[in-house]
This record gives C-alpha cells, sequence and structure tokens, in this order.
C-alpha cells in the first residue's frame, strides 16, 4: 500500500429515510456525530478522503460538519435516485492517479482505522477487496481496483455496486475483521438502541 493512492470514498448522500425523522449520521457515537467519526477514522488511514453528500440545503448540518476539514465533499445532487448515483459521483471525483478506492458507508460505526488499513494493506492491484465478519459473512469497507472504476460510474438504482461484485465474482477476497465490524450497519432508531444497548452491556 505504500506509496499508492487508495482514497476512501464514504458514501454519506442518503437521507435517512428510515430514521422517523433523525438523521442517523448525526447520531453521536463517543460523543462526536456518526459522520464526523468516519472521517476521522478514515483519514487516520493517511489516504485521501472523498465524502458524497446530499444538497447542502437538504442536509446543511452534514456539510457544516465537514467545511473545515481536509477531505473533498462531493454534491450528489439526484442521490434520491439511489446510492448508484453517490458511487457514481464519488468514482467521477477521485484524484487524478488513484489506482483502486475504498468504499466505506457512512452508517457502519464499527469499522475502525485498523480495519480499514488491513483491507487497504491487502490490495495486489487487481482483487476486489472485502471486509468480512470473523466468522466469514462478507460486508465492507470494499476496495475495488482501478479497472472497474468505468463500470462503477455506469451503475444504476439502489443496489450500489453489488452487481459490480456479482459480475466479478472470481475477482471478490474477503479480508476478515473483528467480530462484526465489516456488517452492523445502523439505519433505524430501533437499530441504534440495540446497538448502544449492546454496548452499555
Amino acid at each position: 500500500m505504500t506509496g499508492l493512492a487508495l482514497p476512501v470514498l464514504i458514501l454519506a448522500a442518503g437521507m435517512s429515510n428510515r430514521m422517523a425523522g433523525r438523521d442517523k449520521l448525526m447520531e453521536e457515537v463517543d460523543g462526536t456525530p456518526l459522520l464526523l467519526d468516519r472521517v476521522a477514522a478514515a483519514r487516520a488511514t493517511g489516504q485521501p478522503v472523498l465524502v458524497t453528500l446530499p444538497p447542502r440545503d437538504a442536509r446543511p448540518e452534514r456539510w457544516n460538519l465537514l467545511d473545515d476539514l481536509p477531505v473533498a465533499a462531493i454534491e450528489v445532487p439526484d442521490a434520491e435516485d439511489g446510492m448508484a448515483r453517490s458511487l457514481a459521483a464519488g468514482i467521477t471525483a477521485l484524484p487524478e492517479g488513484a489506482v483502486a478506492v475504498m468504499i466505506l458507508l457512512a452508517d457502519m460505526p464499527e469499522i475502525t482505522t485498523e480495519d480499514m488499513r488491513r483491507v487497504l494493506d491487502a490490495f495486489d492491484g487487481d482483487m476486489i477487496l472485502r471486509g468480512a465478519t470473523a466468522d466469514g459473512k462478507l460486508g465492507h469497507p470494499v476496495v475495488f481496483p482501478f479497472r472497474d472504476f468505468t463500470a462503477l460510474r455506469s451503475l444504476e438504482g439502489d443496489s450500489g455496486a453489488q452487481v459490480v461484485l456479482d459480475e466479478n465474482a472470481d475477482r471478490v477476497r474477503a479480508v476478515s475483521l473483528p467480530y462484526s465490524h465489516a456488517r452492523t450497519d445502523l439505519d433505524t432508531p430501533e437499530a441504534w438502541d440495540a446497538w448502544r444497548a449492546g454496548r452499555e452491556s
């Protein structure tokens, strides 16, 4: 990984439609809004960080969090059309010379900087890398080499990069991460309540 440009692309353009009016990315993790926590973890890898966001007037508080940080904030005007729009916008905005991209979903609070480094360190220039749970279930983050950028830019709908993963199943390599880090995502109030209760027990 040393010397290679492997940017981290945080997908944060969703509208938290399952959160009963709350913004999941503003929910606090150890006193810090989730979005800010995810950005800090990604920045600590030493790689460039890009964040896709809905239009500023739709979620101004997310933009305000990032305004003074050395990250590339990318507006996705058609974010409501699905995750594919966010992915395409992020891939298009990658810095010149990027040999791969790590896709990180913003609502996954258990993925640590060390987890990201473990996946990035496995990069070999060709394989698609996927974080996996300790018992082998595939999850996130996902690293796509440059050869997949065109396919990612052409995606449609809300299935994210699953189509690219399915079409290249022979190139997908799992990278084991601790516990359930790779699959813990929080997109409902109930999921947040259960996760917080589990941390306190």
